[in-house]
């Protein structure tokens, strides 16, 4: 992010907007979309079969801090982590990493193993846990794109090299992720450095600081260890005396794009905030957010508007809390193309991000590490996509026969604190058909209610509450889950039976 360190600051959000939902026809295209390693045509991301898919995904940090791991793992068990970002309809992860986590020997810090939690990443290092975390993302249906972030805990880097850390490791170190995850198609690519910035320039021919030759070298490097891995470059601070966000002007592109040895393989990324990161002089024109799309258009939206390559808009974020920021991100959604219009067919993302701890733009989640921003999140309902097929085999038994479409539900209490409580339900096919649409049912026995539900809409009656799929996650295919969770109050209930019923 266009910053030095991220602090750990709470963050008020203040307004609600209610976008348009994802269509259940470019729902049920998409869905089956995503197999195998990826490649790009024009502006297009396609699957190993040349169906389009997009990256919807979240940011989930911490690998690149002094952690050495993802955040919030002090609180929760990785899983229940990746089973809630998949729950609400993200596809990707994007996790920042820093070139310590290569050394041998490094361990990571901040983990919780009270009650079970996070067992099986006990004794590992930060690989090693990369490792886990990548396989259970990839049973779950998720794509990971690794993150170049820093080149050591100590902060971010204008270049993409330090007196500590030059090119050559830089270089070593991306071949040697390619070459880990080679086979292993979750992991779609890498993000070769984050947000590089002023000395750095987009086309002026000096080695040492032109980003644009330092990409190539990089990014040939890694496709020599894995030449199925697509290849994200982001732009840089200031081109032709133009200045922007750190990482989002891809100017240059017109006129110096990037070449790679294999064909298919290069995404451009931007990066784009609000005015809880820093003021740009575009907030204050009088035609705001009007002018907003001549903005984006004019730093990096052309590269796809022109059919050169896919962009993908790796970090957005704000805290929300003032009336810039809100109408800033609702006129981001819309430029970015509506899931339910477009498709595949769009510009990509990753949100900024899944952690609550980011100072300047706070997270999906809240500082409990449970609970849900649903205002944040509401915003990005209308672009979240289809999550991706694991590739395993049919699910469990059938219980119609046939073709019948079928479903069974668990219903977990996440967190229970007296007053209140949290709860994650999930839905999984049991049948032979693809369902689409499935709902939930269960009665308790005492005076609960149901306070807030995410991925998921609810009538309750009594003690009974009956919840059914959002326009994004009705599609199930076989053997296939899709979750979504709630807030009740007050607490103690325990775990009633559930029904589910599909079609």
């Amino acid at each position: 992010m266009f910053r030095n360190l991220r602090r750990a600051l709470c963050a008020a959000v203040a307004a609600l907007l209610l976008p348009l939902a994802a269509g259940a026809q470019a729902v049920e295209i998409e869905a089956a979309a995503g197999a195998g390693y990826w490649h790009t045509s024009g502006r297009q991301i396609l699957d190993a079969a040349g169906q389009p898919v997009r990256i919807a995904g979240i940011n989930w940090f911490g690998f690149e801090t002094a952690n050495n791991v993802v955040h919030g793992l002090w609180s929760r068990d990785y899983k229940s982590m990746i089973d809630q970002i998949r729950s609400l309809g993200y596809n990707t992860l994007r996790i920042p990493y820093n070139d310590d986590i290569l050394k041998s020997g490094t361990v990571p810090t901040g983990i919780d193993f009270s009650g079970g939690k996070n067992a099986d990443l006990q004794g590992l290092g930060s690989l090693g846990v990369l490792d886990r975390i990548v396989a259970y993302a990839g049973q779950g249906g998720l794509k990971v794109i690794l993150d170049r972030h820093r080149p050591d805990a100590g902060g971010q880097s204008a270049l993409w090299y330090t007196s500590a850390v030059p090119e050559s490791t830089w270089i070593a170190n991306l071949k040697a992720l390619a070459a880990r995850y080679r086979g292993q198609d979750t992991v779609i690519g890498i993000d070769l450095h984050n947000e590089p910035h002023d000395p750095a320039c987009w086309g002026c021919g000096d080695t040492a600081t032109d980003w644009r030759l330092a990409a190539e070298r990089a990014g040939n490097a890694v496709l020599s260890a894995n030449p199925d891995l697509l290849i994200f470059v982001e732009g840089v601070q200031t081109f032709n005396g133009v200045s922007g966000w750190w990482g989002g002007n891809l100017m240059g592109v017109a006129q110096y794009p990037v070449r790679l040895d294999v064909a298919g393989r290069l995404v451009y990324s931007a990066h784009d905030y609000a005015t809880s990161v820093a003021q740009q002089s575009w907030f204050s024109d009088p035609s705001f957010p009007a002018n907003m799309p001549g903005i984006w258009d004019k730093y990096w939206g052309y590269i796809f508007k022109q059919n050169i390559a896919p962009v993908w808009l790796g970090e957005f974020g704000t805290t929300l809390a003032s009336t810039v920021d809100q109408r800033w991100l609702a006129a981001l959604v819309t430029y970015l193309r509506p899931t339910s219009t477009y498709g595949g067919d769009s510009f990509h993302w990753t949100f900024w991000s899944w952690n609550p701890n980011s100072g300047d733009t706070g997270g999906i989640l809240k500082d409990d590490w449970q609970t849900v921003d649903t205002v944040k999140d509401g915003y990005l309902t209308s672009i979240k996509a289809p999550g991706f097929p694991t590739g395993g085999g049919g699910g469990g038994g059938d219980d119609g026969g046939g073709s019948a479409a079928s479903c069974s539900a668990t219903y977990t209490i996440s967190s229970d604190w007296g007053g209140g409580f949290n709860a994650d339900v999930k839905v999984t096919n049991t049948g032979t058909a693809a369902l689409s649409s499935w709902k939930v049912t269960w009665t308790w026995s005492g005076a609960q209610q149901v306070t807030t539900m995410w991925n998921a809409s609810y009538t309750q009656s009594g003690g009974t509450v009956t919840a059914v799929n959002a326009a994004h996650n009705g599609t199930v295919a076989p053997g296939a889950s899709a979750s979504f969770g709630f807030g009740a109050a007050p607490g103690g209930a325990g775990a009633p039976a559930v029904s589910c019923t599909a079609t």
